[in-house]
């Protein structure tokens, strides 16, 4: 799964990278390398322009939008069901209620430096954190799917993080990750006029994975409440992750 992971790029800089207009009247999100459900985080979607009065114009861009974490399918009574919708199975993208009309119309990138995960301590209590992110410094892009619930000035943009079987090294310390898109495969997942999922969600790619370091970490960063850059400095784990089994 991922339940926690590091965004620390400036929106400008985001914007930059993935081709993207900023979503106006919105404040800027500051460096948190501690992201946990429920916060906001930004997204890159692909947004449907409007004319003066409102309607369609048949044309899109890229829009970096701040939303929250946590998908509230827009039927939900509250918005307390994001809480439980912090994540998308890939395998059941398209036949759970809350994520299958989002699938095939509303997907979106997730930027982010890295994300967190936990396993068993083979030789001591507790779990082990690993912090995920490229060898060479440069971010990722998580697929995700967004949803907007409410009318006016209780309209709540919000997401969800697919996830799908872990590949490759990343096995040794979890049975799953979040799929992970190469820059190449952007333009599709976001392609409004695209709705074959299962095309569209295979698998990240192993060459990708075999450029991500998975860097053990302090346990600092179980607690939601702590936050800055040495969350994800390496420490000497109490194992090595090759020594680790894979979760079921």
């Amino acid at each position: 799964m991922c339940g926690r992971y590091a965004s620390s790029r400036r929106p400008e800089d985001l914007a930059a990278d993935f081709e993207a207009v900023p979503a106006p009247g919105q404040d800027p999100l500051g460096a948190d390398f501690n992201v946990a459900p429920t916060k906001d985080v930004y997204v890159v979607r692909q947004a449907r322009e409007r004319d003066a009065e409102g309607a369609p114009t048949g044309a899109s861009h890229r829009e970096l939008r701040v939303v929250r974490w946590g998908l509230v399918p827009s039927w939900a009574k509250d918005v307390s069901v994001g809480n439980r919708m912090l994540n998308a199975r890939v395998e059941s993208l398209t036949s759970k209620p809350a994520f299958s009309k989002a699938a095939r119309a509303r997907r979106c990138l997730v930027p982010a430096d890295g994300w967190y995960e936990w396993s068993p301590r083979e030789h001591a209590p507790g779990k082990q954190p690993w912090y995920v992110t490229p060898e060479d410094g440069g971010g990722l892009a998580f697929a995700g799917l967004w949803e907007v619930w409410g009318r006016g000035e209780d309209r709540l943009y919000s997401c969800t993080v697919v996830t799908a079987p872990a590949v490759g090294a990343l096995a040794t310390i979890h049975d799953r990750m979040p799929l992970v898109l190469p820059r190449e495969r952007w333009a599709d997942w976001l392609d409004l006029a695209r709705d074959d999922v299962e095309a569209l969600a295979e698998p990240t790619p192993p060459e990708l994975v075999e450029q991500l370091e998975i860097r053990p970490v302090g346990p600092a960063v179980g607690n939601v409440t702590n936050g800055g850059e040495q969350l994800t400095a390496r420490v000497d784990p109490v194992s090595s992750p090759a020594d680790q089994p894979a979760l079921f």
